[in-house]
């Protein structure tokens, strides 16, 4: 289901985005985010995202710690981040977040997006329902990441079209009980 979309109205008429931790190279949880974040985790991850002008989007933003960092410098990557209405949003400016009315609700936005980001999604059947809705369209790449524990459950989401590299995340600067899928689309016969 594409539609309704909401816009975040922002909590005043400017946006003042809480100061960015600086990250290190041990992994580190930050409120807001289940990802313990490093330096080296995103570099890798802004490494196989593409360059702008190109859209990301990330799907399931939450606070948008994860999402606001790839904006900064040094990764300046174009990416929005999408949550459930009413947002938890703290990080996003308002240009590079967006919402939906509900978790069964998809946003349009996976139809312009050259990669799309689940990081630790809460629900299987949503990936299902971008591909279903969205995956014949501009996406090349989905980066999954979240619980090894987990990864049984999302891996069949990915169907026969797309080829799935699947690594621990403390090998690309994360904890060692996560795992990221970077999955890219294969090229149509």
């Amino acid at each position: 289901m594409a539609l309704p979309v909401n816009h975040d109205p922002p909590a005043s008429s400017t946006f003042e985005q809480p100061a960015l931790p600086k990250l290190s190279s041990t992994p580190t949880v930050h409120p807001g985010c289940c990802l313990a974040l490093s330096a080296p985790l995103l570099t890798f991850i802004s490494s196989v995202l593409p360059p702008p002008p190109h859209l990301a989007l990330s799907i399931g933003s939450g606070y948008g710690l994860f999402e606001a960092l790839l904006l900064a410098s040094p990764y300046t990557l174009n990416i929005i981040g999408v949550e459930v209405h009413p947002s938890p949003n703290q990080y996003l400016p308002p240009s590079n977040h967006e919402s939906v009315s509900g978790s069964r609700f998809l946003h349009p936005l996976a139809a312009k997006a050259k990669a799309w980001l689940f990081i630790y999604p809460r629900r299987v059947g949503m990936i299902t329902e971008y591909f279903d809705a969205y995956g014949d369209t501009h996406v090349e790449t989905v980066v999954w990441v979240g619980p090894k524990a987990d990864w049984e459950d999302y891996k069949g989401c990915f169907g026969q079209r797309w080829t799935v590299d699947v690594e621990s995340v403390d090998e690309v600067g994360g904890r060692a009980w996560e795992l990221i899928a970077l999955a890219r689309k294969k090229a149509a016969r």
